[in-house]
């Protein structure tokens, strides 16, 4: 969860962050708040390059994931790593606006957006802002296309919470798949979204970072 306002710190790359595309070998990057394939329809406020940056520990622990993940000829794809505490004040800004909701039918169909805070889909606080939090799925190796998981990244909804029980059985065992590997090598899930993981053991527990990602 993301922090807002003068705790967050200054906008140099602190050390201990790398660029996990670099750490883990065929990591599938479609950082979708650089680009206009989000909820909010544009890119979102210190995402100014496609780039998946994370705390060290983080990275060489989503590469374990991944060489577990080789033997069964899947892979990883990261949607979200490290977050601006300023890109989580574009979403406030945004949930805010009653008159933007060009992505309803795609990202937030069974809500009115003005429920989205008050349902906390939208939170002014994120772990994505300490570097070690994820969001992700997982992908077949030999074609790139991605598992069924029952919805996509950033679908606000009940569906999207991991034991929905309207999932098929397929999509239930891959969640359970993606959910099982990631904490075998450390990561904890959350209940609401099946794609969301941080590492247990976060390099920056109490901080909150407002870099941007370039």
């Amino acid at each position: 969860m993301v922090l807002i306002g003068p705790e967050a710190h200054a906008q140099s790359v602190p050390d201990g962050f790398v660029d996990a595309a670099a750490v883990v070998t065929g990591l599938v990057v479609d950082l979708r708040y650089a680009g206009t394939d989000n909820f909010v329809g544009r890119p979102i406020d210190g995402y100014e390059a496609p780039r998946c940056l994370l705390t060290r520990p983080a990275a060489q622990a989503l590469a374990a994931v991944q060489n577990d993940l080789a033997a069964s000829g899947l892979g990883l794809k990261v949607f979200d790593c490290y977050r601006p505490a300023r890109a989580v004040a574009h979403f406030i800004r945004w949930a805010r606006d009653p008159s933007d909701t060009r992505r309803k039918a795609d990202f937030y169909p069974s809500f009115e957006k003005r429920d989205l805070l008050r349902l906390g889909y939208i939170s002014s606080r994120s772990r994505h802002a300490r570097g070690s939090t994820v969001d992700l799925t997982l992908v077949e190796r030999a074609s790139g296309r991605e598992v069924d998981m029952g919805t996509g990244f950033d679908h606000f909804g009940p569906k999207s919470a991991y034991a929905d029980r309207s999932l098929t059985l397929d999509q239930s065992a891959n969640r359970a798949r993606l959910r099982s590997v990631m904490q075998r090598h450390g990561f904890a899930p959350i209940a609401r979204e099946w794609w969301h993981f941080t590492l247990r053991r976060e390099l920056f527990p109490n901080d909150t970072f407002d870099f941007p990602v370039r």
